[in-house]
């Protein structure tokens, strides 16, 4: 935690070699059910900052090269995490200081240690050494103290920070869609360092400091990644960032940003850095009514002053993080940036006997998110699905898209959402159209668009590559649309569990091996045989599945489809009773396709269509939003004739 953020353009390493090696056996045990049991029983402490005590020893160029980089043809002062391996006395010393005050949990020096933060200062080779050196500094250190105390065991983080870039941010003025990294340069990236980490015997794994919420995502799927090529895994403790404006740098507010990392099993969620501990205290309790882990909280020394220190005071800070846990709202406190073994000895005292927060178990909704959350409760009216950002639903769009006038297809979208749309579908699944670059740069655009980014998306393609490539851009917690089992179930899981893995819920098509589902028995038998492996062998919640059973088209004068609108609405409402949590939807404009070119007739049979389908409990659907009629407005013989049509009545 105690590395400054390094802003420079970056200049991507190769490491993928090292990603690709067969990891080595893990030497140090698990231990997380000795941290379990430490959390059940009390407040648990984290240290303070790293870089604060470093930069008490007045250290200059030649202190941070020391005997090892003597000839390093690349300044080091600044570089605090090549310090274990030129002055690694001074990195234990520091432990041993935050250990004495009272830390349980001690972070190792490698906040900046991966390839991407290391390469300014000519050091990416160095980052298995680096890592595994701090590992072993930490690891003595917190093993003689638990040594001397066994009543009171200690644990070793390793620190993981955010790097110098930003996915869901763009830092040219004139393209704001263009990114200096991609997703997969991140994720190979964190890998090479949370391998190392890994390997040396930390405790935990702590990915911290998160302004940009898709970097942080990134980190997770590296850790997902790493844990199931180690064949086990640690804890994992995550934290963002806040600024005074009570978001994220990328704009989430802590529930969008709690939203966005909730699919990864978690040890704690909580937040760091940046502000002082009274800007924390809306976040935190918010953050505490929300969130279904456990809760950290470790605040900067106060605001900052303009001149590299701090405003804050160590007993206000104690005071106030005392009270936060007398409230009920944490379970691991510490310090951050300017703080001290003296702050963490104080907050230590604050926290003393204060019972641990017991993590609740808030209502199950189904939750999305951009830079705003979603939450569909009982109460949440018909969610639409604005479906004019894919190219089979808007000619304008198609266009655009074809033309790769991505700016003003930007303007569609706008459209969609000032037209009422709650979520966003992209689809880019055109024969003249490369629909992964096509997908990249439109939500590239899109998530420089607060108007439009504050929405979550839907990320809809026939093409798993393309959908793949959609979540890569998404910060927030997005919709795929679709997975089915119509190339049975071991794609099916594989795309799941990598829809899950990228923090995103499901729409789940009516479609199995043997074609698409048209009656109500085929479409239920469909969908339970889908729930049954997303919630048992994917690890899906109930609440992040969305069915979509197939509005498919009537009055097409064959007899065998006269009744597919209300198989389609009869199997809603089975399914409501079913699967309570789960939501249901559809692609609306379907179900009137035989009348396209007469506007009137296909606006009333949708909207019809609707009411119908909405109090048999559909939850959402794909229309264009803006454009709805009203169903109280259809002329009456008009209704008539449509319903006639929709209902099968004649």
């Amino acid at each position: 935690m105690g590395g400054a953020l390094r802003r420079s353009k970056p200049n991507v390493p190769n490491f993928v070699s090292e990603t690709n090696r067969p990891m080595k056996a893990l030497p140090h045990p698990p231990s997380r059910d000795l941290l379990e049991e430490q959390l059940d029983r009390r407040v648990v402490i984290l240290d303070g900052s790293m870089g604060a005590l470093i930069y008490s020893y007045n250290l200059d160029e030649a202190g941070f090269r020391g005997e090892r980089f003597a000839k390093h043809p690349v300044d080091l002062k600044n570089c605090t995490e090549a310090l274990v391996l030129s002055q690694p006395q001074i990195i234990d010393e520091i432990h041993r200081a935050y250990l004495e005050a009272g830390a349980d949990i001690i972070e190792t020096d490698t906040f900046n240690a991966s390839p991407l933060s290391l390469e300014e200062f000519g050091l990416a080779e160095h980052v298995g050494e680096i890592n595994t050196r701090s590992v072993e500094i930490a690891r003595r250190a917190a093993d003689e103290f638990t040594r001397k105390n066994p009543g009171k065991p200690r644990f070793v983080a390793g620190s993981i920070g955010p790097t110098k870039c930003q996915l869901s941010m763009g830092i040219h003025v004139e393209d704001p869609g263009r990114r200096d990294v991609t997703f997969d340069q991140m994720v190979a990236n964190y890998k090479t360092q949370i391998r190392a980490l890994l390997e040396a015997g930390v405790d935990i794994l702590l990915p911290e400091t998160s302004f940009d919420t898709l970097v942080m995502k990134s980190c997770l799927y590296a850790i997902a990644e790493c844990f199931d090529e180690a064949g086990m895994r640690v804890p994992v403790m995550i934290s963002g960032t806040i600024f005074d404006n009570q978001r994220t740098l990328s704009m989430q507010p802590i529930e969008a940003f709690y939203t966005s990392v909730s699919h990864f099993d978690a040890l704690s969620v909580g937040i760091n850095c940046a502000v002082g501990v009274d800007l924390m205290r809306d976040s935190i309790e918010s953050l505490s009514s929300i969130c279904r882990t456990r809760i950290s909280c470790y605040p900067n020394a106060g605001m900052p002053d303009g001149f590299g220190g701090f405003l804050g005071d160590k007993d206000h800070t104690a005071a106030v993080l005392g009270e936060f846990a007398r409230n009920g709202w944490l379970n691991i406190v510490g310090g951050c940036c300017g703080t001290r073994p003296d702050w963490i000895a104080a907050i230590a005292r604050a926290v003393e006997g204060v019972p641990p927060r017991k993590v609740p178990n808030p209502p199950h909704f189904s939750t999305y998110c951009g830079m705003e959350n979603l939450v569909i409760t009982p109460e949440t009216n018909f969610v639409m699905v604005g479906e004019r950002t894919n190219i089979t639903g808007s000619k304008k769009f198609a266009r655009l898209v074809k033309t790769g006038d991505f700016e003003t297809a930007l303007t569609v979208a706008r459209e969609q959402v000032e037209g009422g749309a709650n979520i966003l579908d992209v689809n880019m699944d055109e024969g003249l159209v490369d629909g992964e670059a096509a997908m990249t740069r439109f939500l590239n655009l899109v998530s420089a668009d607060p108007a439009v980014a504050r929405i979550p998306l839907m990320i809809d393609s026939s093409k798993w590559s393309v959908i793949e490539a959609g979540l890569k851009c998404a910060q927030g917690k997005s919709v795929v649309n679709s997975i089915s089992l119509k190339e049975g179930e071991e794609e099916f899981l594989r795309q799941a569990r990598l829809a899950r893995r990228y923090g995103a819920a499901v729409v789940v098509m009516a479609f199995d091996e043997e074609g698409q589902a048209v009656d109500q028995d085929r479409k239920l038998a469909i969908c339970k045989r889908a729930m049954k492996l997303l919630t048992e062998e994917a690890g899906f919640a109930q609440e992040d599945v969305i069915f979509d059973v197939n509005i498919l088209t009537v009055g097409t004068g064959i007899e065998e489809h006269n009744n597919y609108a209300v198989e389609f609405i009869e199997a809603v409402r089975a399914l409501k009773r079913l699967f309570p949590l789960a939501k249901t939807s559809g692609g609306v404009s379907n179900v009137s396709f035989s009348y396209r070119g007469n506007d009137v007739v296909r606006e009333a049979m949708n909207a019809a269509f609707l009411y119908h389908a909405i109090a048999a409990g559909l939850d959402m659907g794909i229309v264009n939003a803006g454009q709805l009629a009203v169903y109280e407005e259809i002329p009456r013989d008009l209704l008539e004739r449509v319903e006639d049509v929709l209902l099968n009545r004649r």
